[in-house]
């Protein structure tokens, strides 16, 4: 029973850091927002021709985006830990691990782009707009909400220096 438990505090631990994110980190935001709008988009309508694979592969880069956001946090934190005097290494460590995020985030663009790349797709979708107006007022006030989430919901100003 006692693994149950140790397991069942583990995936604790991983929702409390999961949720840490989304109150802390602008950008992990910024990538839940980018990735909900793409996934509401492809499951919502059928305008879109994505195979299961397609779809695996967008799914597959949009964890890494998400995992790798979550190891850079990781990083950072535990260097600000040792010191948050300018050391070098602490600094290279910082500026790789960020690389790293920027390279997972671009080439999971370029593997949206490669498979959601369906000018007759993004056409029927501006028409299905077009012909219901509501849906672009929908959209407008998602934008605003979305917006209002990336930028205003952050909680790591208010408890500077509380993170645990």
């Amino acid at each position: 029973m006692k693994d149950v438990s140790s397991l069942f505090k583990s995936f604790l631990y991983a929702f409390k850091g999961f949720g840490w994110m989304i109150t802390h980190e602008r950008n992990f935001r910024i990538h839940l927002t980018c990735l909900t709008y793409m996934f509401y988009y492809l499951l919502r309508y059928d305008f879109f021709t994505v195979s299961r694979t397609e779809f695996a592969i967008l799914l597959l880069a949009s964890g890494l985006v998400i995992g790798g956001e979550m190891l850079n946090t990781g990083i950072e934190k535990a260097d600000d830990s040792v010191s948050k005097e300018r050391k070098h290494t602490i600094e290279v460590s910082k500026d790789v691990s960020a690389g790293a995020v920027l390279v997972f985030t671009i080439f999971a663009v370029l593997c949206g782009v490669s498979i959601l790349w369906q000018p007759e797709a993004f056409e029927l979708l501006f028409n299905h707009y077009a012909e219901n107006p509501i849906y672009i007022v929908w959209f407008v006030l998602s934008v605003i909400v979305f917006t209002l989430f990336i930028f205003k919901f952050d909680f790591s100003k208010k408890k500077k220096g509380k993170d645990r």
